[in-house]
């Protein structure tokens, strides 16, 4: 089910500016005060860590995320993916879960290039550890 939202042209240009410049460490995206258009909600710089990530992300609403995940496991073997990550908190609204929900696809399409994707609803599925495994 889609909702008929569009995708503000900055979402794709920040994805951009992440994939291709490295420019961010991520940008985290919502749906504008009326509900018909994906805007970008904040950007991380190159520099930010998980940590600032993770408190970017709003306890009781939804968002969506694009993670540039880089991670040296040993001396010989790194991880580095895009990771999409959309955040439905189980304290959100009803209503915004829905929006979310059907709204996913939408954005999803605009981004080429990810290389994994998270729901998570818990902040325990998307810790540092949590992520690491299921990018591994």
């Amino acid at each position: 089910m889609a909702s008929g939202v569009g995708v503000d042209d900055d979402c794709q240009a920040k994805f951009l500016e992440m994939k291709l410049g490295h420019k961010y460490r991520y940008v985290i995206y919502r749906l504008s005060a009326d509900n018909k258009e994906i805007v970008v909600d904040k950007t991380g710089s190159h520099d930010s860590t998980y940590d600032d990530f993770i408190e970017d992300l709003p306890e009781d609403e939804c968002r969506w995320a694009v993670y540039d995940f880089d991670h040296k496991l040993d001396e010989d073997s790194r991880i580095r993916k895009l990771i999409f990550i959309s955040w439905c908190p189980d304290t959100s609204r009803i209503k915004s879960k829905m929006m979310f929900a059907s709204s996913k696809d939408t954005l999803r399409r605009t981004l080429v290039g990810i290389g994994s994707e998270i729901a998570a609803t818990d902040m325990s599925e998307i810790f540092f550890e949590a992520v690491l495994d299921k990018v591994k």
